[in-house]
C-alpha cells in the first residue's frame, strides 16, 4: 500500500482527454482518484474504462460536486466555455483546499489563436471565482493526451504557476508522480504565458502535421 492512497484526487472534467490522461496516471501511481463530470453516470463509465486499462485501482466516477467534497485536491480539466460554471458549483467544497487549473482559454474556431480573458488566465479567473479561501495553481496545459496515455517519462515538461510558493510546490509533487518533469513557473500572473503556449502547440500541430508538440527546459538542473 502506498502512501499516495491517503491522498485523493478528484479530477473534474476526468471524462474528457486531458483530464483522463492525468487520472490515469494519478491511478497508476497509487493515488486514489475520483473523476467528476455534470452527470455521475458519465464519470462512471469514464472510470470504468481507466480500471479496465490498470487492472487493480482506486478509481470512481461521481459527479463534479460530490468528487470535490470528497477529495484532498481538486483538478479542473473542463472546456473553457464550463470552467466558471463548474467552479461556481463546487466553489464551497474547494474552502481550504488545493485547485490545480489544467482549463485553457481556447475560444472556438480559432483555437490557435491566443485569446486571453480580462483577468488575464483562466487560473487567475479560477482565483478570483473561489476566494482566498482556496490555493489555486496552473499546470499541464502543455502536454498532450497522446503522451500522458504512453509508457515512460514523456519528452517534454510541466510548467507550474500558482498563487503561493507552497501550492506550487505541492503540485509539483503531483506532476513527478504522474512520472513527468515539471517546474516552478513563478506566480500565477505567469500563467498567462503558459496558458497562450497551448494556442501556439496547437498551431504547431497543424503546421508541422503533429499532435503531441510540446515544450522543454534547458539550461537549468534540479
Amino acid at each position: 500500500m502506498t502512501n499516495q492512497l491517503l491522498v485523493t484526487i478528484a479530477v473534474l472534467g476526468g471524462t474528457g482527454k486531458e483530464g483522463k490522461g492525468l487520472a490515469y496516471r494519478w491511478a497508476k501511481a497509487g493515488y486514489r482518484v475520483l473523476i467528476g463530470s455534470r452527470t455521475a453516470e458519465k464519470a462512471q463509465s469514464a472510470a470504468q474504462e481507466l480500471t479496465a486499462l490498470l487492472g487493480e485501482a482506486a478509481i470512481e466516477g461521481l459527479d463534479n460536486l460530490s468528487a470535490a467534497q470528497k477529495a484532498d485536491i481538486v483538478v479542473a480539466a473542463v472546456p473553457y466555455a464550463a470552467h466558471r460554471e463548474t467552479l461556481l458549483t463546487v466553489k464551497d467544497a474547494l474552502q481550504g483546499k488545493l485547485l490545480v487549473d489544467v482549463t485553457v482559454p481556447l475560444v472556438p474556431p480559432k483555437v490557435s489563436k491566443v485569446q486571453m480573458p480580462p483577468a488575464g488566465s483562466a487560473a487567475q479567473e479560477a482565483l478570483g471565482i473561489l476566494g482566498e479561501g482556496a490555493q489555486v495553481v496552473d499546470a499541464f496545459q502543455n502536454i498532450s493526451y497522446e503522451h500522458l496515455m504512453a509508457e515512460g517519462q514523456p519528452p517534454c515538461d510541466v510548467l507550474v504557476t500558482g498563487s503561493s510558493k507552497a501550492a506550487r510546490e505541492e503540485a509539483l509533487k503531483l506532476v513527478e508522480a504522474a512520472g513527468l518533469t515539471g517546474w516552478d513557473a513563478g506566480p500565477i500572473e505567469n500563467s498567462v504565458v503558459v496558458e497562450g503556449l497551448t494556442s501556439v502547440l496547437i498551431y504547431m500541430n497543424k503546421q508541422y502535421g503533429s499532435t503531441h508538440a510540446g515544450i522543454k527546459i534547458t539550461g537549468i538542473h534540479q
